[in-house]
């Protein structure tokens, strides 16, 4: 079918983007840098990151990362952060979830500067999206998912649009991008969560259904309208005796059921996933511009 959103395409235009402002960075001596921190070795980081630093090396974004024993206690990182709050050469530090128990994910997203926060966790770059102020960072995963939105020309002015999903990551900063009083949103937004009463029912109403509860194929096919717009955000690893790991991925989304029914639908693996990425990059562009040339506001 003609109706998939193809996340991979949209994000090789925005990496082309990317490429041009880097390009402009340097020609007035500056590479833009971008610090990953991983405490422990838990696989997914491990990958994510890799994936992130290949990113970097093809756009010219020099990048590193830095890897802590997963004792290490939260001062010492703390103390790690505010080395690269102070050196001129970083412009975005990344700090990759999930951290261990002992540390506070709050606290720890709270010591980086919030100029150098391309993750978009940071009070003050929460509290400008949250009022519409400019100069911020926004959430990758959430910006991802407008850039999808509006380079498909989905129509968001008054648009009815659940988002599945109260999480500080994606959940809340998603519903408060769509919502503002601005191009691309003025959207009217109900945010259900696993407390919601008659989860179905607010999405069969909606024109777009954005999925990010953690919970495999939890949307099917009964539970949009004819030609809604679905975006899955979910990653979940379900048991498949039949293939090789015994395991497979799987979004929020009963794809195969809901994709006939839906207007556009994101594919996923290929949807959402390399427009996280492509925030990211952009993200750390737009903190070396702000940082090294005197530009302000995330949009630059």
């Amino acid at each position: 079918m003609d109706n998939l959103i193809d996340g991979r395409r949209i994000a090789a235009t925005i990496h082309s983007e990317t490429v041009a402002r880097v390009g402009q960075l340097k020609d007035s001596g500056v590479t833009p840098g971008l610090v990953f921190i991983r405490v422990g070795e838990d696989p997914a980081s491990r990958v994510y990151v890799g994936m992130k630093e290949r990113k970097c090396h093809d756009l010219g974004i020099h990048s590193s990362t830095l890897v802590l024993e997963n004792d290490t206690s939260q001062s010492h990182l703390l103390g790690v952060l505010e080395e690269y709050n102070q050196d001129p050469r970083v412009h975005g530090i990344l700090v990759q979830a999930p951290l261990p128990r002992h540390m506070d994910e709050t606290v720890v997203y709270a010591t980086v500067n919030p100029s150098k926060d391309v993750d978009g966790f940071h009070p003050v770059n929460v509290g400008k999206l949250m009022l519409h102020q400019p100069g911020g960072f926004l959430p990758c995963t959430p910006a991802g998912v407008h850039e999808l939105l509006i380079r498909t020309d989905c129509p968001l002015e008054g648009a009815e649009v659940v988002v599945l999903g109260r999480g500080n990551i994606v959940g809340k900063p998603m519903a408060s991008m769509l919502m503002q009083k601005s191009k691309n949103a003025n959207a009217t937004v109900t945010l259900c969560h696993s407390r919601s009463r008659n989860i179905a029912e607010h999405c069969r109403r909606a024109d777009v259904i954005i999925a990010a509860l953690g919970v495999p194929e939890f949307v099917t096919e009964d539970m949009i309208k004819p030609g809604a717009v679905v975006i899955d955000v979910g990653v979940n690893r379900i048991s498949d005796p039949g293939s090789k790991t015994g395991s497979r991925l799987v979004g929020d989304i009963d794809f195969h059921a809901v994709q006939p029914k839906a207007g556009a639908i994101t594919p996923n693996p290929g949807g959402v996933g390399p427009m996280t990425i492509a925030m990211l990059m952009r993200n750390t562009v737009i903190a070396a511009e702000q940082q090294t040339l005197d530009i302000t506001g995330p949009d630059a």
